[in-house]
């Protein structure tokens, strides 16, 4: 959530980047008309309050000299009546005020490029060379078929469209993977937490993920609980209502999870196979630090990232997300994208983002400095999404005769190695 106050002083940083973001400048428009609405009907309410508090005066004054001062009561009680009616309207402007404010995005910092969409996104930099092409690498959906391990037919049967069941080696791939990349994390110094799968509607309002995506998210409405999108919104919301002290900061987590979406708008896109699923694993990486550290923050956490892919030795890129492509709360992110050789191109395995305190101001995440209360800075990060890291190892490891198992997990896994003719044999 931007600061409203700030806005008013100077709503052109927020109207330039509305326009970089491709975003409807009515918005900010109706926010400022029913701002100066606000300040006019509040304006009012003091002078009835004032007016309210003379009379009373008038009425104490009137009793101490023994003087009559029923006519003033009478008076009064009209001045209450008023008072009332102009509290009512400035609260019902206040959440007017509220709404619209949640419903405008994060401010790009200056350092993100401008650019309309994806297209425009510059490469940071790259890492590894890729080895495998289309030629070379059945597409993993194929690939996992043809091993027995991904079984479509009856995810659907169990959920419908866009669900998977994982058999064998599959599920202990990705139960491998996960647990990799927890020890990983808090090996870097993140702390891991598990946080409820269901939360309730302030914590999703609280990282921006409420009201604006609610038709993406999954609600439980007799009980009011809303299934989560990613880790980031339970363990950013930790915090929420607290006061942390400025020896406190930074706090890193990481947190596997189920994650749900109903990915409402993106039929069509990612049909075959398990790359865009409705229920996915991820493991998550969630900052919270001083104001001053959180670009650098967001730097290391981008490393912290890239070191997973690196030590599964396989080939990645990093890229910048331009104003129209970057997401709803971030003021900077980055994007990893590693080698998907069936597609022939780079694609998303992790996004880390800097939130400033947009995140911790609808949280009202606070740390004390020197006496002061100030918001504290979030960031989140994918550290990686499990599916997709499988998907990645399905197509680069691969080879005519079957899978290699990388390195790195083959103390998990037990094994170095799947031949496809094995498992047929078994079969």
């Amino acid at each position: 959530m931007l600061d409203l106050k700030s806005i008013r002083q100077d709503p052109e940083p927020l109207r330039t980047a509305l326009k970089n973001r491709n975003y409807d400048m009515a918005q900010l428009d109706a926010l400022l008309a029913e701002d100066k609405h606000w300040r006019e009907r509040k304006q009012k309410w003091e002078e009835k309050c004032s007016e309210r508090n003379k009379l009373s005066l008038e009425i104490s004054k009137l009793k101490k000299d023994g003087k009559k001062f029923e006519h003033i009561i009478a008076k009064s009680k009209g001045i209450d009546a008023e008072v009332k009616a102009a509290e009512e309207a400035v609260v019902e402007i206040e959440d007017k005020l509220k709404a619209l404010v949640m419903g405008l995005p994060n401010i790009p910092d200056k350092s993100v490029p401008v650019g309309k969409d994806e297209t425009a996104n510059p490469v940071v930099r790259t890492h590894g060379k890729p080895s495998k092409t289309s030629k070379q690498a059945l597409p993993h959906d194929e690939a996992g078929m043809k091993l027995g391990w991904l079984d479509f037919e009856r995810g659907v049967k169990l959920a419908g469209h866009r669900f998977v069941v994982l058999h064998g080696l599959g599920a202990k791939l990705e139960r491998a993977i996960l647990n990799f990349m927890l020890d990983h994390n808090t090996g870097k110094g993140y702390k891991e937490v598990f946080p409820p799968l269901l939360v309730n509607t302030p914590t999703m309002t609280g990282t921006g993920q409420l009201p604006k995506f609610a038709d993406e998210l999954y609600h439980c409405e007799k009980d009011d609980l809303w299934l989560i999108p990613t880790a980031e919104v339970p363990v950013t919301n930790l915090y929420a209502n607290e006061i942390l002290e400025e020896y406190d900061l930074p706090k890193y987590h990481t947190a596997y999870t189920p994650c749900f979406r109903r990915e409402a708008g993106a039929y069509g896109k990612d049909i075959k196979g398990i790359i865009r699923q409705h229920q996915f694993n991820k493991v998550e990486l969630v900052k919270f630090c001083l104001p001053e550290n959180s670009f650098d923050e967001l730097e290391g956490m981008v490393r912290d990232a890239e070191s997973i892919l690196q030590k599964l030795e396989m080939p990645y890129r990093v890229i910048q997300l331009c104003t129209g492509d970057i997401g709803f709360a971030s003021a900077k992110t980055y994007d990893i994208e590693v080698w998907m050789p069936s597609q022939d191109k780079y694609r998303e395995i992790s996004s880390c983002s800097n939130c400033l305190d947009f995140q911790s101001r609808r949280a009202n995440i606070r740390f004390r400095r020197k006496g002061k209360l100030e918001f504290v800075h979030t960031l989140n990060g994918s550290g990686l999404a499990v599916g997709r890291t499988m998907v990645a190892i399905l197509e680069n490891y691969q080879d005519e005769n079957g899978i290699t198992i990388p390195k790195v997990l083959r103390d998990f896994m037990k094994m170095d190695r799947i031949e496809f003719e094995d498992l047929i044999k078994k079969k």
